[in-house]
């Protein structure tokens, strides 16, 4: 197995990825059974390529300093990879919100991109708790809260109309 060291790191990564495409799928398969625009394949995607992303920033910074250190300054910032994941996946959601006759749909699927996003972020930096617990508190608010909306939103839409009848 000595021959395996060497390639290590690589395998870390692709083990966050792994980690990251069953935590996304699990918020993707809610979306899915759903039936909303973005499903599992799309937050497994997206979880795991955020994965990806950010680790080979860690990467390039390691290597950047390595190159650098000689010099006395290192001018790294790895927080625009962050940001520039930010912005694509801002783009994606937005792609998934819809206008029509005068509802907005979309935008709880587009949370649930940016969130899984975010959970892509927490396992490429090794937060694995943080990545697993965000996982099961997206879980629960997409399927008990949206049940308890429901709930509400019937007892209240169902009063309003005997009210209305009885008017």
């Amino acid at each position: 197995m000595q021959f395996l060291n060497p390639y290590l790191p690589q395998l870390q990564v692709l083990a966050a990825m792994l980690l990251s495409l069953f935590l996304g799928g699990l918020i993707g398969y809610e979306r899915e059974t759903a039936n909303k625009p973005a499903g599992l394949r799309t937050h497994m995607m997206v979880a795991s390529a955020v994965t990806l992303i950010v680790q080979m920033g860690n990467i390039v910074v390691i290597q950047f300093v390595r190159q650098e250190v000689a010099s006395g300054v290192v001018n790294t910032d790895p927080i625009r990879i962050v940001e520039a994941v930010t912005a694509g996946v801002g783009f994606l959601g937005a792609g998934t919100i819809i206008q029509r006759r005068g509802d907005v749909e979309g935008l709880t699927t587009a949370a649930s991109i940016f969130f899984t996003a975010a959970i892509g972020i927490a396992v490429a930096l090794s937060q694995f708790i943080i990545a697993v617990g965000g996982t099961v508190l997206a879980l629960l608010t997409l399927r008990v809260v949206h049940a308890v909306e429901r709930r509400l939103r019937k007892k209240f839409i169902d009063d309003d109309a005997v009210r209305e009848d009885e008017d």
